[in-house]
């Protein structure tokens, strides 16, 4: 299996990571490959996330994220394989991934309905 160029997690910064993930499409892509693990390119994963966009768009913001040090891509023949840089991401911004999580979390609670009685 061959793995893309991806920086050195040492050379990542904040605002780099930061301005990645203010794009709703690719923070919505972290969060799906959080809950979901590897990711194929060209499964369903963002339309199971109700995101509908071009494969040259994926491929895009999967560069932009790659770039960024969020994201390991792997070549296996034919599949490419997309995984976060948890461990990575987590000796170089401890706390990040749980913060995004707890923040998916809160806007999922304020979103659902409520019953009225």
């Amino acid at each position: 299996m061959t793995e893309v160029i991806e920086p050195a997690i040492e050379t990542v910064t904040i605002d780099v990571v930061l301005s990645a993930l203010a794009d709703p499409v690719r923070l919505t892509l972290v969060r799906a490959l959080d809950t979901a693990g590897d990711w194929t390119c060209g499964s369903d994963i963002l339309k199971e996330a109700g995101v509908t966009i071009g494969k040259s768009t994926v491929s895009h913001h999967i560069k932009v994220l790659r770039d960024a040090g969020l994201i390991r891509t792997r070549v296996d023949g034919i599949r490419r394989l997309v995984t976060l840089r948890y461990d990575d991401l987590e000796q170089r911004f401890p706390g990040l991934l749980a913060m995004l999580r707890e923040h998916t979390a809160a806007r999922a609670t304020a979103a659902a309905p409520t019953s009225s009685a």
